[in-house]
């Protein structure tokens, strides 16, 4: 049992999506399927390093944002009232975040160096919480479909920048979108996403993606084409037909351009895995 929870596959991608399975199923009608992300994550924390907060690195610092997340985003969908306004502080306070995560390594590089990689990670992460929570949130088969392609996207893209550990994180992302769309589309009814579902995917994914822009070997176009994703679940598509024949067609759509930014992380990195 131990050697089979200690293999990555089962560690990053088929525990997480049986966590994330339950929680959608039990809590999907109470509004909180959203929820099987941070399920997901938890689990592949749980079993890849274990909880620990000391000392506080950036991989701890993302951990403990995405416990956060859901936490905030529980609070917008049920205590407050999305707005406009209201998206563009979490987008804000996002980018902030990312700027505190990577604060100690960007210090050690050069101004230039820092200023490019710090702010263009900052950006992307502010980007992809805000246009997913503006655009997404609403949407529970276009935003599982998001997160699947964006899931999948960051943890092969980690892993072929040299960090295994971030690519496992960001396939548990993956698993747990792919457990939040399976009911949806076996059942044929919608469940609810919202800020408790976008809000700790986009912002885990995209502080997933800066870390493997600035501690491993992501190239910078690969991120940008990440940050395409959400885009790509907004695109037309079979509103009218089936859950589940609108969550492949959206799914494909993203998939396709989590495989151009995986496509092109695999050129950079010579055709090996890192």
């Amino acid at each position: 049992m131990n050697d089979l929870l200690n293999h990555p596959v089962v560690q990053g991608g088929i525990a997480p999506f049986v966590a994330a399975l339950v929680v959608a199923l039990v809590l999907g009608r109470a509004r909180l399927g959203g929820l099987a992300v941070v399920a997901a994550f938890c689990t592949a924390v749980y079993l890849i390093s274990g909880f620990s907060f000391t000392p506080l690195s950036a991989t701890r610092k993302i951990v403990l944002l995405a416990l956060a997340a859901p936490v905030i985003g529980i609070l917008v969908d049920f205590a407050f009232k999305p707005t406009r306004v209201g998206t563009a502080i979490l987008a804000l306070a996002a980018g902030a975040a990312t700027l505190w995560v990577f604060w100690p390594v960007l210090q050690q590089k050069d101004l230039k160096i820092a200023l490019l990689m710090g702010g263009g990670a900052a950006v992307c992460v502010a980007w992809l919480v805000g246009f997913s929570l503006a655009a997404l949130g609403a949407h529970p088969v276009r935003a599982g479909a998001a997160g699947l392609g964006i899931g999948i996207g960051v943890g092969v893209s980690a892993v072929l920048s040299a960090s295994a550990l971030y690519g496992q994180y960001g396939i548990s992302l993956g698993a747990a979108a792919g457990a939040f769309l399976l009911p949806q589309m076996l059942g044929g009814k919608k469940y609810e996403a919202g800020a408790t579902f976008m809000l700790p995917l986009a912002l885990t994914a995209g502080l997933l993606a800066a870390a493997s822009l600035i501690l491993a070997q992501l190239p910078w176009y690969s991120l940008l084409a990440l940050a395409f994703i959400p885009l790509a679940a907004r695109l037309p598509a079979p509103e009218k037909s089936p859950l589940w024949i609108l969550a492949v067609a959206v799914s494909a759509c993203t998939l396709a351009v989590a495989a151009a930014a995986i496509a092109l992380t695999w050129q950079f990195a010579g055709g090996q895995p890192g």
